[in-house]
Order: C-alpha cells, then structure tokens, then sequence
C-alpha cells in the first residue's frame, strides 16, 4: 500500500490535501472509496479501525430478496460487493427460482473473515486510494461549503468533496434489558460529536434503531432437530465478469429450525424486560418494520404458533452459528432461556448475546437525487447514515455517492438512475422522495418496474453506464455486446426453428399433459406458452447457444407482452422525469394547491413532475395546479 504522502496533494500552505474523503469503511465507504480512486481521484477512505472494513456487524450473508438484484447492479456498474461475495462465499443460492424472473434473487452466504480480508486487500492494491486510522468530529465548512474533516485530535485534512458514511456509528448505544452502553457493534467507540454538528449545520437528525440475534457455539447445536438448507446444485455468480470460484459440494449448509410455544411464553412474561418494551423508558429510535426483533414479531403476530429460524454459519475459521430471525434486547439471563427453548438449541453455548443498536442518522429528503446534500455543498452521504438497512442497500448508496461525487469534480452532471433502469434508482429515489419513519430496506414490491429490473439483465441496463463513467473497461464492454448479439441470434434461430407434429412429438407432449399443437409452430410461439421450455424442447432440437442466452430468450419470450406493456408504461415516467421544476421555484407563490403539499414539495423540492407525483401528501390536483403555474411562469408545457 502506498505511503501518504506520495500522492496527497497540498493546499497554499503546504498541508496534506485530498480531492475525495470517505468517512466510513462499511460496505457504502468500501464502494465510494473504490469507485472515485478507479475514477483517478486522489481519496482517502478514513476509519475508526481497519479491522471492521467491510464488516458484516449483523447477517453473515450478501444478497437475498432484492437485495441480490442489487449486488449484481453493483457488478454491472463496476463495483466491487459481487466480485468480493463470489471469492469468499459459504454458500449460494437463487431464492424464488420456482416463480417468476422478477422475483428471482441470489443470495450468497457470506464468510465472515474471508469477506472483510478480501474486501480490504482489493482496496490496499487500488491506485489513488490511502486508507488512514481515526475518528471523524466535525467537518471543516466555510460558506456552507464542506472543504475537508476535523479529527478527534484536533487534526485537520482538506478535500475538495466530503462523503459520509458512518453506519450505525452516530452516537451508538448498545441496547440490552435496562442497560444502554455507548459504543458500536463490536464495543468499539462511537462517534460522540458529529451527528450534534451536523445538526448545528442545519440537518435535520433522526433517531433509529436496529437489532441483531445470539451467536451459538456449532458443536453445541443438535442438528439432528433441524432441516438443512444447502446451497444450489448448479453454480452461481454475482459478477459478470467472473467464472464461480467455489466448488458445489463445498458449500456449507444452513439449517432451519422454529421457535416453540414455550420460547413464545418465555417471550410474554418478560417483556418488561426487553429495551424495547419497558426495560428503558428514554428509547427514541424506530426499529426496523421488515426485520424485527423476536419480541416484535410474538407480540404483532400472536396469532402465529411459531417462527422460523436459519442457523447461519458465520465462517469457515470459527463455530459461531449465527441465529437469524431471532434478534432481540432481552437480558442476557432471559435470552438463555429463550435459546434453550427451540428444537437443537437445548444445550446450546451463547458465545455472544444479542442486542440492539440506536445510532443517529440524517432525515434523506436532505439529500439531492445525486446523493450530495442540499444541506452543505461537496458533501455527499451514503449508506446507513441515509436511513437505510442492510449492506447491499448501503453499497450501492456508496457506488453512486461515489461516481457522482467524482463527477462533480470533473464539472460533469451527476449519474441518476430511473425507476425502470435499476433497483438503486427505486431505493435512491424512495429516500429522497418520500422519506423515511423505520430504517428501509429494499422489496421487490417496492419496483413498479420489476419485470424490468431482473437478476439476469443488470449488465444490459446499467453496464454501457459504468463504461460511460469509467468504471468498466473495454473487455467487459465487448462481452456485454457479444452476449446481446447471440441473444439476437438465438431470438432469430427461434423464429425460424419449426416444430413439426409428428407421432412421436404428440407422444412426448401427451407424456407431459401438455396441450398437443394443431399445426406446425415455430420455437418462438412455442415458448410463449407458459408451460413449455427450452429444456423441453431441446428433446427435439438442441439450441447451439450458451445456458445465460437461452435463460435471455426463454425469459422475453415467455413474459414479452408483460415485458412491452413495462416498457410503455416507463416511457410514460421518462415523459415526466424530462418536465423539469426549476430549482428556484418560490411555492409560497403557487395559488391554491393543498397546505400539506406545499409543506413536502418545499421539503423536497422535487427536480422533476415524476418526482412531485411520487412525494406522500401531494394529489393529482396539487400535480395539475404545479403545471399550469410552470407554463405560465416558466413557459414549461404540462
């Protein structure tokens, strides 16, 4: 790795002097670091301990619902997670591989050791990237313009553009039954000082909270009374630039087990004891709505007789099982008998108990769709900082944080992502939007556009982007055109290949209680049917085509009249998305529109109509009333 000084630059006082800093060394820090040194930009990527780079504080896994979608959208636009997850994985898998493409997702069981090593060796060998031990306090701003950092010690180091991403690290308090404790997730310090800063510059500072479950010794577990979940039989990447770096009968099984009736009583009686329900009364933070803890879910869904539980190993260097699904504030004295209270778990070693996390984060409609902060200029923000849960949601936040931050600095307009182009545009645009009340995380129903948006096309809708910005080179480039041109042809070959009905055809069908064809059809009207595949009908012609072109074509011709109907319905948006609002709209004089859309479109002061539309609390009229006045004051046709 190289030595600071041979490659800060230094400002009119000879002081040490970086274009990018990244406060942060979560996965969103890990990206955005990346992503601006491979941009050429000097940065320095600054963190309170190299230890905890790109460290998983929580799940042991990378992907999973959406999420996955998200890791290869990372790939597509030359970030790094995909690459990092495919080298160091326990495990991996497609979820909803028996519904529909939109649905389908990767999730990959991540090692715990292996992952963070990996990540942090990729960053040591990146040229124009330093990494540098400390704790960020205060920022250094002058004119509400941010122009570098302050240290705990007092020391200063100027930069052009300024990215947060704290994590969880804003004045952290460990939650357990009535104990709060300052500091993060692995007892570490947290920042005490700048979430107060960044409120006295103006930001509006929310509080929030998230959980995690026990850690339990692997030989103690009886596995016996457990299922297993082993990983797909077929090999699995998330980059497209790699081939799989694992072998199948090596992947490490997961197991599943349920909570019990009497896990469920032990749960009730002592409530008043869990952080959240009554231990301490002075808890501010709104917990996650679509991950709660095990306390949450007996109490929400008392109707329900058990809950499931994935026995997660965390690595391949330690035993520590990771209990997913059962994160709680408990006392530590009633999370032993929680734990022995499930199948397998009755003589289970805790090796570490759970808890739960309140951190400070900033309210994201603060932010532009580029990620900077309206806030504080050349400040940008990313990951859990923005309100978002999870390393994939905070990752791609970093990405994008990344790119645009380097763009500013080249005096070009930042890259924003639309709804029907990616998962990322959906999450990016949903926190600046709509704000937040819980931490988000990211679903698949979330996506208008899902059918669109899917695990198998990230390269067709985001790679010629990440060429664009310099992310991905010319090789990767020539095997995206490569694999669109044999997808043509395939599409073509299909048109053209019949299939005659023979007797021996008509056999095969009736075999399969499928509907015998009247007459000669081609592959194409074949698949279009819902019950036929290629795989069906290679028994009668072998497709000359690699497995991810047939998977291509199988999958528009299969959902091509959805997928169309997608398709007009996102040229709606982009008609909108190009009715700009002009960013010095006074909407104090905007007459008659609703008092409650006045208060959010001044609060998040929408770019575009498209924009306006999706805020909570606007209406239609509201939309109709904006319109006609940007016609008449600004000559902007509806």
């Amino acid at each position: 790795m190289k030595c600071l000084k041979d490659f800060v630059l230094e400002n009119k006082d000879g002081d040490k002097m970086y274009e990018i800093i990244v406060v942060g060394g979560g996965h969103a820090g890990c990206e955005a670091a990346y992503a601006s040194s491979r941009k050429g930009h000097k940065t320095l990527l600054i963190t309170s301990n190299l230890k905890n780079i790109a460290d998983m504080p929580c799940n042991p896994h990378i992907g999973g619902s959406a999420k996955g979608i998200v890791v290869r959208e990372i790939d597509a636009l030359g970030g790094i997670m995909g690459k990092v997850a495919d080298k160091t994985h326990l495990q991996i898998k497609m979820l909803n591989s028996a519904k529909g493409p939109a649905v389908q997702s990767l999730r990959a069981q991540g090692d715990k050791i292996a992952y963070p090593k990996e990540m942090l060796k990729t960053l040591q060998a990146q040229p124009q990237l330093e990494i540098k031990e400390g704790m960020v306090e205060d920022l250094i701003v002058e004119d509400n313009v941010v122009k570098g950092i302050i240290l705990e010690n007092g020391e200063k180091i100027e930069s052009k553009i300024v990215i947060l991403t704290t994590g969880t690290y804003l004045k952290a308090d460990i939650l357990v039954g009535s104990t709060r404790t300052r500091q993060g997730p692995h007892g570490e310090k947290p920042s005490l000082h700048l979430s107060d800063k960044l409120k006295e510059y103006g930001f509006e500072i929310k509080r929030l909270k998230t959980g995690t479950p026990q850690r339990i010794d692997r030989k103690t577990i009886d596995f016996s009374k457990t299922r297993v979940e082993p990983g797909d039989n077929k090999y699995l990447t998330f980059s497209f630039d790699l081939e799989p770096q694992y072998k199948i009968e090596d992947q490490i099984p997961c197991h599943l087990t349920y909570t019990t009736a009497e896990t469920h009583r032990i749960i009730r009686e002592n409530l008043n004891k869990s952080s959240m329900y009554g231990a301490l009364d002075d808890i501010e933070g709104i917990g996650p709505r679509y991950c709660p803890s095990i306390e949450d879910k007996v109490v929400r869904f008392s109707d329900k007789e058990r809950h499931q539980l994935f026995i997660e190993p965390e690595s391949r260097y330690y035993d520590d099982m990771y209990l997913q699904g059962f994160s709680t504030s408990m006392p530590k004295e009633v999370q032993e008998k929680m734990v022995h209270s499930l199948p397998g778990f009755e003589n289970a070693k805790i090796l570490k108990y759970g808890y739960a996390i309140e951190y400070d984060a900033i309210y994201p409609t603060q932010l532009k769709n580029s990620l900077e902060t309206k806030v504080l200029e050349n400040l940008f923000t990313a990951g859990q900082i923005n309100g978002t849960s999870g390393y994939e949601e905070a990752a791609c936040q970093g990405l994008m944080a990344g790119i645009n931050a380097s763009l500013k600095l080249e005096g070009k307009d930042p890259i924003v992502l639309k709804r029907n182009e990616a998962y990322i545009g959906v999450l990016i645009d949903d926190l600046i939007t709509k704000g937040i009340r819980d931490p988000y995380r990211l679903l698949t129903s979330r996506a208008e556009f899902r059918l669109l948006l899917r695990s198998d096309n990230a390269d067709q809708r985001l790679r010629r982007i990440g060429y664009e910005v310099g992310l991905i080179d010319e090789e990767q480039l020539s095997r995206l055109d490569q694999k669109e041109k044999a997808i043509k042809k395939c599409l073509e070959w299909c048109r053209e290949q019949k299939l005659k009905v023979t007797k021996e055809v008509k056999e095969i069908f009736e075999k399969e209680n499928f509907s015998i064809p009247t007459a000669t059809l081609s592959f194409e009207q074949l698949l279009s049917r819902p019950e036929i595949t290629i795989s069906f009908l290679e028994q009668f012609q072998t497709f000359p085509y690699q497995p991810e072109i047939k998977e291509q074509v199988e999958i528009y011709l299969k959902y091509k009249g959805y997928i169309e109907k997608s398709y007009k319905e996102a040229e709606k948006l982009i008609k909108l998305e190009k009715k700009q609002i002009p960013e010095d709209i006074d909407y104090d004089k905007v007459s008659n529109i609703a008092s409650e859309a006045r208060q959010k479109l001044k609060e998040v002061r929408p770019t575009t109509i498209a924009q306006a539309i999706r805020i909570s609390g606007v209406n239609p009229s509201d939309i109709s009333i904006l319109s006609v006045y940007l016609k008449k004051e600004y000559g902007k046709d509806e």
